[in-house]
């Protein structure tokens, strides 16, 4: 599984990755909306992003809003403190997949990521699957 967290707290994601790190994850990390842009352009294999609601320039819900125009395959898990509930609720309506609250609990982090994950491979399958029945409808 393949995952981008986007944060501009740096010592905030240095520990999660870290953390990821030592449960077998190999996690990419970016500080800002437009560098997640910009990483998921080239990193086409990206599962799930794990996005902070508020960061400086471009925040959370405009960086999703991007993410579901630009690769809409792709999950994406809004972080949140207190005060930006609604924005997370916002951000599910939005398309993203759940959010969590910071700081969040590790084991449920991974069980979303895996959650998110799952499901995108599966809307990849339905796409693969309806492609191959028009293939082989155009052979008949």
């Amino acid at each position: 599984m393949k995952t981008l967290f986007v944060d501009d707290e740096k010592a905030f994601l240095e520990i999660l990755t870290k953390r990821l790190e030592k449960r077998g994850l190999s996690p990419s990390a970016v500080y800002g909306g437009e560098e997640a842009l910009n990483f998921l352009a080239e990193n086409t294999k990206t599962d799930v992003v794990v996005l902070d609601v508020k960061m400086p320039g471009m925040d959370g819900l405009e960086t999703l809003t991007e993410i579901k125009r630009q690769f809409p395959l792709v999950e994406v898990i809004m972080l949140t403190g207190h005060a930006t509930v609604d924005s997370a609720i916002e951000g599910m309506k939005l398309g993203a997949f759940d959010y969590m609250m910071k700081p969040c609990d590790l084991d449920l982090l991974i069980e979303k990521l895996e959650g998110a994950a799952a499901r995108k491979k599966d809307h990849e399958d339905k796409i693969m699957e309806a492609r191959l029945k028009e293939i082989a409808g155009h052979r008949v």
